[in-house]
């Protein structure tokens, strides 16, 4: 019987999202028939791991330690496979300015936009109204701010002595439209969901509370976005080096003809996988259970990622 140790929990802004993907997968290998440990990672996790021995680790960490290639580095020097991307590929696409110029260079269309200090942000608007403020490596929403025409002033959030998201700052224009999100798991591109908010922006609250958005699968697309769409996020999974499951977030201004509108805004190699998750729901879609789902994230499992 494989011993898989799930790793949760960690001390990032998305703690509690993480203790909740932790808690459903480690449930979902306990039906299957593994031996499952559930460790809440702390500054500890290397003499933990040397400790308990699993025969590998389901990484379920969001944001920093387990997202930044910190962890993967650890992993890799104890000598025990892990799923989902490596070292260098997860650094890369935490780092989301760095990200973008890699995927640019891959020919994946990204939005346009600046690296500034968060106190220059705050001081005077940085792009024509209306654009996007975003910490340059949290996930889930965390930090981000959308300045819209009628914000005279930048956010002074941003000047806060309890900002703990970094002294720089990305800047984009603002895109209008739909909000869509691919998954990929292997090589396999699965569906096109469009995401709608049932709030004014799709934030961490609107990710995770319950009724916080409505998921459309398969996204109400014409089907050449839909496939191109499925298209860019194989292709940013392959240009930032990523393995196992990835799910890239774009932004689509159908206002414009066929797929100029379109843009890749991220690549998260940490996605969630609580219930109201949307790579369970694309897997789903795709006649993946959600057991399964987690069995091919243990099996998948490797070092040198």
């Amino acid at each position: 019987m494989k011993h898989v140790a799930v790793l949760m929990g960690g001390w990032s802004a998305e703690r509690e999202v993480s203790l909740r993907s932790g808690k459903a997968c480690a449930d979902a290998l306990e039906r299957t028939g593994y031996k499952v440990s559930r460790v809440d990672v702390n500054r500890d996790i290397a003499a933990t791991l040397r400790e308990l021995k699993p025969d590998v680790a389901l990484n379920v960490l969001h944001g920093r330690p387990g997202e930044d290639g910190t962890l993967q580095g650890m992993l890799e020097v104890l000598g025990i496979p892990y799923s989902h991307s490596g070292v260098l590929a997860s650094a890369l696409a935490m780092q989301k300015e760095t990200a973008k110029t890699v995927l640019k260079g891959a020919g994946v269309p990204v939005p346009g936009g600046k690296v500034v200090s968060r106190k220059e942000a705050a001081k005077q608007h940085a792009l024509p109204l209306p654009y996007v403020i975003k910490p340059l490596a949290e996930g889930s929403s965390v930090g981000v701010f959308l300045v819209r025409e009628d914000h005279k002033h930048p956010p002074q959030e941003l000047t806060r002595p309890d900002w703990t998201f970094g002294e720089l700052v990305l800047v984009e224009p603002y895109i209008a439209g739909k909000e869509l999100t691919c998954a990929v798991m292997g090589e396999q591109a699965l569906g096109v969901i469009e995401i709608v908010p049932t709030v004014k922006f799709y934030d961490y609250e609107a990710k995770y509370a319950p009724g916080g958005s409505r998921h459309l699968l398969p996204a109400p697309i014409v089907a050449e976005v839909y496939r191109e769409v499925q298209q860019i996020a194989l292709s940013a999974h392959r240009a930032l080096g990523c393995r196992g499951v990835t799910r890239a977030d774009f932004r689509y201004d159908d206002s414009l003809a066929g797929t100029k509108g379109l843009f890749c805004l991220e690549v998260n190699t940490q996605p969630g996988m609580t219930e109201t998750s949307l790579v369970p729901e694309m897997a789903q879609h795709a006649g993946i259970s959600f057991d399964e789902l987690v069995r091919w994230m243990v099996e998948d499992a490797s070092l040198d990622r």
